[in-house]
């Protein structure tokens, strides 16, 4: 009984091994595409052009309106980000000018010239891809602190504009019953809302290219989910008999000489070993890296084998599975795993 629970344990540690670091591929590739392409940041600038300034002189929304969008025009086609400046915010505001068309974008510029000392660049172009909003608030409050009449002025400035920041700073400010301190607790409250939502909109967007990478990663690695569970009860039958040898003797050596017929035994017994299913199960990648015993790693071009494998309908249940399993993400992976194994997380008091 203790044999046959310690089977299905390893079996288990295995999966969810093996999945785990699938997941956490999938995570670092969709993590180096959105750093390289500055998504967070061209995300957060689209946002507050639409809210600050409103539409571009085309009159198109900043921010994307569909998936496609998001991941093909926003990272290529437009760039919603200041021009980076490695100036510290002016001492004191400039005043919102009295007419000035959507294309110049007055408004967004005038809050970045209050929280640029928190960026640096990113091949000319702000790097900032989280705003604070008591850093918003107090943008603002030094915007309407240059304009003759206060508040007043500012949102009657943004509403000769048209910027849609109007609306929803005039019903902060009447909220507010016209009291700055109660202004400032306001705009930050409606910006922390705004953020939040905009990151629910953000990672909805980002499960659509976790979904995507993860089936490259599935087909790319050609990794059968069910076919790998197979292989690593193979596995462990395999030490079994290794076991069996060493304690019954030569009785238990037919499946050891079976695997081995063609081999000297015990150098067989030891690259067997030395390759557990977790390290074969990725031979069957595209492309794949050996590391013999002697000489340098070389890397292996797998093209035909991998297509083969590919299109054979015995393998897609298990290519499901494994698609299915990557859906769950790395952090469900490690949980799972820190529950199997008993790995308690670190907490700091």
């Amino acid at each position: 009984m203790i044999t046959l629970l310690s089977v299905y344990v390893d079996l288990a540690l295995g999966v969810v091994l093996a999945f785990l670091l699938l997941s956490l591929l999938v995570s670092g590739v969709n993590e180096a595409f959105v750093r390289l392409l500055a998504i967070r940041s061209k995300f957060l600038w689209a946002f507050l052009r639409d809210t600050l300034d409103g539409s571009d002189a085309q009159g198109r929304s900043w921010l994307p309106a569909g998936v496609r969008d998001v991941f093909a025009a926003l990272p290529f086609a437009r760039d919603p980000r200041p021009p980076h400046s490695d100036q510290p915010a002016p001492a004191e505001a400039a005043t919102v000018p009295a007419q000035e068309t959507k294309a110049q974008d007055a408004v967004t510029n005038l809050l970045y010239q209050r929280v640029r000392e928190i960026d640096h660049p990113t091949r000319g172009r702000t790097s900032i891809a989280n705003l604070p909003p008591g850093r918003f608030a107090g943008a603002v409050l030094e915007m309407a602190a240059a304009e003759e009449g206060g508040v007043d002025g500012l949102l009657a400035k943004l509403k000769s504009m048209g910027s849609p920041l109007h609306g929803h700073l005039k019903g902060v400010w009447e909220s507010a019953q016209r009291d700055l301190d109660r202004f400032r607790q306001g705009v930050e409250s409606w910006f922390d809302g705004e953020m939040h939502r905009l990151s629910m909109l953000y990672k909805r967007y980002v499960k659509w290219v976790l979904a995507a990478l993860g089936l490259v990663v599935t087909l790319l690695f050609t990794m059968d989910g069910l076919e790998y569970g197979k292989t690593l009860l193979r596995d462990n039958a395999f030490r079994a008999s290794v076991t069996a040898v060493t304690e019954a003797g030569p009785d238990a050596y037919d499946e050891l000489r079976a695997r081995c017929e063609r081999s000297d035994p015990v150098p067989c017994i030891t690259e067997t070993l030395s390759q557990p299913a977790l390290v074969k199960v990725f031979d069957h990648a595209i492309v794949s890296v050996s590391v013999p015993a002697e000489g340098d790693p070389a890397v292996h071009w797998n093209g035909a084998a991998w297509w083969d494998r590919l299109t054979t309908p015995s393998h897609w249940p298990g290519y499901l599975l494994t698609y299915v399993a990557l859906m769950f993400g790395a952090p469900f992976w490690w949980d799972v795993l820190r529950r199997i194994t008993g790995i308690r997380s670190r907490h700091h008091g």
